[in-house]
């Protein structure tokens, strides 16, 4: 039997429940990018800080292509189990914050109604780093944003909302950019700009965009991973995502109104995101690119296999404490060290089974804030960074068919740059693909290329 309201008395008592009545909490957040990781972090602290007493901030979720989610959860009421695995016994949470999914492309107009919905406050985002439709400069590609993008609802509902004299609202990117609220908001107004150039004064006095850093290690659901839960649950759960005990989510403190209490159950509002979100990218998410090209060249699959390999052990912790944290301003009580230590024995945990190659996805969108800033730094201090140029040589062969079939929005640009003459230039170079501050000299070119 399937997971849901009416199956709810079947659902094994190990489960932990949702502490509050869903039918009293009406819709305050509509969220774009509806997958495992938004489930596994926003909405579970979401679920929590509803039961912690806040009210009427269900989720309204938006699929932009995949109708999978919607028909995951929309049979079973929303309801799905967050699973957090460890050596030890895995605690198992039944999570209600979402209502319903709505697939964008399907339902153009109920998803524009859900954003000027007066109940609405906050519209968030986990759409990953190629979902904000970026140019190489990180400018706003036009043509890729008017086709099914997340701007073409948006926009219309918050021309909407201001005809309607309705409030503004929080629009809250947790995807792994860079000052990701700013870049958000750069790219809302090129949008505007270029569409509705009048609704721009409005956004800029009602609207804000913080900037966020979220860290927990999502894992893709298995078949296997289903079997297992519903044995233990005594239901099936199409909906289910499978995650660490580790949890982490900082926030700037600029909301445009009201928003949950989410720091009553975890989460940190702060003045400044920055150390967080560089330490996260340069540290966690560089380290993850480099256990997954080097691991996938050396016949890994899972990090956790990865991460045990001597001479991988000992790359990630040169790229983190060598390599990254020189180039963090590290905020006050923030140990680099130990945020290393920790990252660490969370790559290790044998119980996640987080794969390298789904890691090694979109590394065009991926490495520019993981990798080359890093470098960038160090080459303006004539210093190298063995792992990083190890990772970017991986990544070539990547590139090249090592690992199968290149899954990147820029595949086809890549491949070609990668079978070119010089292949440095072509990706690295003042007028490559990934053309940045940073460009390798000769010699890091040889690393590279080797």
């Amino acid at each position: 039997m399937r997971l849901s309201e009416s199956s709810l008395t079947r659902l094994a008592a190990q489960v932990e429940r949702p502490g509050y009545d869903r039918a009293q909490q009406r819709v305050g957040i509509v969220h774009f990018g509806i997958g495992a990781f938004h489930r596994a972090h926003q909405a579970w602290y979401t679920d929590r800080a509803m039961e912690a007493g806040d009210r009427d901030w269900a989720i309204t979720g938006v699929s932009l292509r995949s109708p999978t989610v919607a028909e995951q959860l929309n049979p079973q009421d929303g309801l799905y189990t967050v699973s957090e695995r460890s050596a030890g016994a895995d605690k198992i949470r039944l999570v209600g914050a979402v209502r319903d999914v709505l697939i964008a492309p399907r339902q153009r107009e109920q998803v524009i109604a859900a954003i000027a919905a007066p109940g609405t406050r906050i519209v968030s985002f986990t759409v990953t780093e190629k979902g904000y439709c970026r140019q190489a400069n990180g400018d706003l590609d036009p043509d890729l944003a008017d086709a099914d993008s997340f701007y073409a609802y948006l926009v219309p509902a918050l021309r909407r909302r201001l005809d309607a004299g309705l409030p503004g609202l929080t629009l809250l990117s947790c995807d792994n950019l860079a000052e990701n609220g700013r870049q958000l908001e750069r790219l809302v107004r090129q949008y505007v700009d270029r569409n509705d150039p009048a609704l721009l004064p409005w956004i800029e006095a009602e609207c804000t965009f913080p900037s966020t850093m979220v860290d927990r290690i999502v894992p893709a659901t298995t078949a296997a991973d289903l079997a297992a839960l519903a044995d233990r649950i005594g239901l099936e759960d199409a909906g289910a995502v499978m995650t660490e005990p580790f949890s982490q989510w900082v926030i700037e403190d600029r909301f445009a109104g009201p928003r949950p209490r989410w720091e009553a159950v975890g989460a940190e509002l702060v003045g400044d995101v920055a150390p967080y979100e560089t330490a996260k990218l340069r540290m966690l998410n560089g380290a993850h690119s480099l256990l997954a090209y080097c691991g996938l060249a050396r016949g890994h699959e899972f990090v956790h296999q990865a991460i045990a390999d001597p001479e991988l052990h000992a790359l990630t912790e040169q790229l983190m404490l060598a390599e990254a944290a020189p180039t963090i301003a590290a905020a006050e009580g923030q140990d680099l060290a130990l945020y290393a230590r920790n990252l660490i024995a969370r790559f290790a945990n044998p119980a996640l089974n987080h794969r390298l190659i789904q890691i090694a996805m979109d590394g065009s969108q991926k490495l520019p804030q993981r990798w080359l800033e890093t470098l960038a730094v160090h080459q303006i201090q004539e210093r190298q960074c063995p792992a990083i140029l190890a990772g970017l040589g991986a990544w070539i062969k990547h590139l090249r068919g090592a690992n199968g079939p290149v899954d990147d929005p820029r595949a086809a640009e890549l491949i070609t740059a990668v079978a070119s003459a010089d292949p440095g230039e072509a990706l690295f170079g003042k007028r490559g693909l990934l053309a940045l501050q940073w460009h390798p000299t000769g010699a890091e070119r040889a690393i590279i290329l080797a």
